[in-house]
């Protein structure tokens, strides 16, 4: 059997194979809520087999949404159609995550097919932002609002209030989202981090509030829940955030209970990314190699072959795909039949399954 089909204990919890599907923003939520587009998205997956599905990065309040067709989790009523994805997504046999973040600097965009410009306070669909420091994200920008006492604060009760709606929603998975330059990374990130209080200075000090926030969403996890944080391993650029500090941070969210580590890199300033396939995979297999914990490796990995690959080197533990899903939504049923494994299709797909070797 390939090592991509085959299951993996975490916690309670066996996923049924390596494959899980990379939290995809699809910009189409009004007001933060889901819709039908959601449920057939991520429904889609999970007829696909994949053995968990990370829903896209849901904010935890409305400005600390990307843009203003981000899902969100900061209001009671934005549970029920939630709570219908997870349970078809659990019908299928998937598990559930969601990816908990906030924006910060990067908050109020346009979207991405509309050219995902930042839209200033004063614009129609536009809001005043917040991060760590004053400091934007781009050259022409308006400048964030640094985030005072009182605003930390906040960030951290909608961490928990969020934390709170998911389990009530039945999600498997808490992941928060501390990477790609959004407001954890922007306060771990010395490109970012300008403050001189207990928040700015030394590494202990720009970490502070990713640890208090996985501190608050633990405090309301159900105890059956996984917690996964994503981060960005490097910022591609000397002198800044980069894979030792990643390691030192790892090895303290998993002294704090964070049972996987989503590894992926950059975000948080615009430069040159050597992006090519595998890219990111040796940052997961260092995180891996010098802490022991459970990583997931993302970046341009597009064949069953490839996934099978860094599982077989032992580079990581989980493959998350995200474009290549967005490509074949049913990527499991097709690297069982690339690599010439086993794997149940849907009685509904069954008279369609391909000879081994045919479906290429």
């Amino acid at each position: 059997m390939s090592k991509l089909l085959s299951p993996i204990q975490i916690g309670k919890f066996e996923l049924k194979n390596r494959i899980v599907i990379s939290p995809m923003c699809q910009y189409t939520a009004e007001d933060g809520f889901a819709n039908d587009w959601h449920l057939v998205h991520l429904g889609s997956r999970a007829i696909g087999r994949a053995a968990l599905i990370i829903q896209e990065a849901t904010a935890v309040s409305p400005e600390g949404r990307i843009s203003y067709g981000d899902l969100g989790l900061w209001k009671d009523e934005q549970i029920d159609k939630l709570k219908q994805i997870v349970d078809f997504l659990h019908s299928q046999g998937s598990l559930v995550g969601i990816q908990l973040a906030h924006a910060g600097r990067k908050a109020s965009s346009e979207k991405p097919w509309k050219g995902s410009a930042q839209i200033r306070s004063h614009e129609e669909n536009g809001w005043l932002t917040y991060s760590v420091s004053a400091l934007p994200f781009a050259e022409g920008q308006e400048a964030p609002v640094a985030l005072d006492a009182e605003g930390i604060e906040k960030v951290l009760r909608d961490f928990e209030e969020a934390t709170k709606r998911a389990v009530k929603a039945g999600y498997d998975v808490i992941e928060i989202h501390a990477a790609h330059g959004y407001l954890l990374h922007q306060f771990y990130s010395p490109l970012s981090n300008q403050r001189t209080d207990e928040y700015g200075g030394s590494f202990e000090n720009r970490i502070r509030l990713t640890l208090e926030v996985v501190d608050r969403v633990q405090s309301v996890m159900s105890e059956d829940q996984l917690l996964f944080v994503r981060i960005s391993a490097t910022d591609w650029i000397e002198g800044a955030w980069d894979i030792d500090d990643s390691v030192k941070l790892v090895k303290i969210l998993q002294e704090r209970g964070v049972q996987v580590i989503d590894t992926s890199t950059g975000g948080n300033r615009i430069t040159n990314i050597p992006a090519e396939p595998n890219y990111q995979v040796p940052f997961a297999a260092q995180i891996k190699e010098e802490t022991g914990i459970i990583t997931g490796c993302v970046g341009l990995i597009n064949t069953p072959q490839q996934a099978e690959e860094i599982l077989q080197n032992d580079e990581a533990d989980l493959i998350l795909i995200a474009r290549e899903s967005l490509r074949n939504p049913h990527f499991p049923l097709y690297a069982g039949v690339v690599l010439n494994d086993e794997i149940s299709w849907p009685p509904q797909y069954e008279r369609a399954f391909p000879k081994h070797g045919e479906w290429k």
